[in-house]
């Protein structure tokens, strides 16, 4: 078969390189894609913008692409999938209506009360007084997010009530436009994170392997909110038992209530949770698609061919689908960042080393980077993540800090301590 992956990330790399690993996918197409997936054999990239959806429906039909597999949230919230979909394709990503779990928090918070889903108690708000008023009545900690999508970067956690106050302003003045014109204010969450993926069809719900992200920028999680620092997988805090818990409490639930609000929910719904420190699930936040850079540490340990899943979700028949099968081990990525991310930064640097790194046994998945003739340059904030594969935890962060070590462009910075608290 032949595949469209919308996007031009890592995940999208990662997805890409994994749908061309099965010997049932002959091509993949990706829109834009990237330097990464412009080397990839039997694969090329369409220059054209996530949101041009009628071209790229135009391309789907005329080159035959039997699925479309959209990477970024920002697409499935425009209604990219509602609009494939109304022309005859078959699409991996949820409607419109279904992407609001992740395009507005204050919508998701509501269906997780519907739904008994455990969460944080949060208030919601569009006056910036009010919020104010909020937090100087209910102080710090606490957790200030822009309701809408911020490329993940809309939320600040407040250790006090005067940092609460700057995030709110901040976001009142414009910081995210329009996701921030409604600001979510929630009770503060200790724990530990964990991401755990699903794959539905709207009916069936299956977790893939539970992951743990890095989302700040700084080493010992300090700092701001970046869209990720690094993860590993599978994550041992998550035993077989609370997995189960979370499959019950949390995705059959969230699934069960999208559908009582009539909505036909086929993709990924990826649970941010916090596990308590009596071993609770706490859900942070639900997002609409594959974690980034968790499916880069997913992807690698799959055996299940993946067109299979997804064309199984997508023509809602997951459940005749075997039971998913894994490799042993673990995996880790380490993301390589532009100078200045999460802020401003300089696109347009030359990268070396990337081959060096390849011949260690690491995966290089692009992210910001463009192909100009054979050099990569860098072209965004978080340029590369470096994947590599290792009987444990420990072993695939030491495979993949030294195929980090071989990669270099100016200004490059990355986190020393990804997999710290598993370490520990």
């Amino acid at each position: 078969m032949k595949v469209l992956v919308v996007g031009n990330g890592g995940r999208e790399h990662a997805l890409t390189w994994k749908l061309l690993q099965s010997p049932g996918v002959q091509e993949v197409v990706c829109v834009p894609g990237n330097g990464g997936t412009a080397n990839l054999p039997r694969c090329r990239n369409l220059a054209m913008s996530v949101t041009a959806f009628e071209g790229i429906a135009r391309c789907a039909l005329v080159n035959n692409l039997e699925l479309i597999v959209v990477g970024p949230e920002v697409p499935l919230a425009a209604g990219i999938t509602d609009y494939l979909q109304a022309q005859g394709l078959t699409v991996f990503g949820p409607t419109q209506a279904g992407a609001q779990i992740e395009s507005s928090k204050a919508w998701a918070k509501t269906l997780m009360a519907e739904a008994g889903i455990p969460t944080a108690a949060a208030a919601v708000f569009t006056e910036r007084d009010a919020a104010i008023a909020y937090v100087n009545q209910h102080g710090a900690p606490t957790v200030i997010k822009a309701d809408g999508l911020a490329a993940g970067k809309g939320v600040t956690v407040a250790m006090t009530v005067e940092e609460a106050i700057a995030a709110l302003q901040a976001i009142f003045d414009g910081q995210f436009g329009d996701a921030g014109k409604r600001v979510v204010i929630e009770d503060y969450l200790t724990g530990d994170e964990v991401s755990v993926l699903a794959v539905t069809d709207g009916l069936t719900i299956r977790p893939l392997l539970p992951a743990q992200d890095h989302k700040r920028i700084g080493e010992g999680d300090t700092g701001e909110n970046t869209g990720g620092m690094g993860a590993y997988a599978p994550a041992p805090l998550v035993t077989p038992a609370l997995m189960a818990q979370i499959q019950t409490e949390v995705l059959e639930a969230a699934i069960a209530a999208l559908r009582n609000r009539g909505i036909d929910y086929r993709g990924i719904l990826y649970a941010g949770l916090m596990i308590t420190p009596q071993g609770q699930p706490k859900v942070i936040e639900f997002n609409c698609r594959f974690g980034d850079p968790e499916t880069q540490v997913i992807l690698p340990l799959l055996k299940t061919p993946l067109e299979k899943i997804l064309l199984a979700c997508a023509q809602q028949r997951l459940a005749d689908l075997p039971p998913l099968e894994w490799q042993t081990g673990a995996a880790a990525c380490v993301v390589l960042a532009a100078a200045g991310y999460p802020a401003a930064y300089e696109n347009g640097l030359p990268i070396h080393g990337i081959p060096e790194a390849e011949a260690t046994g690491a995966l290089v998945f692009h992210a910001g980077t463009k192909l100009v003739q054979s050099q990569v340059f860098t072209d965004g904030g978080r340029v590369i993540g470096v994947t590599a594969v290792g009987d444990g935890v420990t072993e695939a962060l030491k495979n993949t800090y030294a195929a980090v070590e071989c990669i270099d462009f100016e200004g490059r910075y990355y986190r020393r301590d990804i997999g710290h608290r598993v370490l520990m």
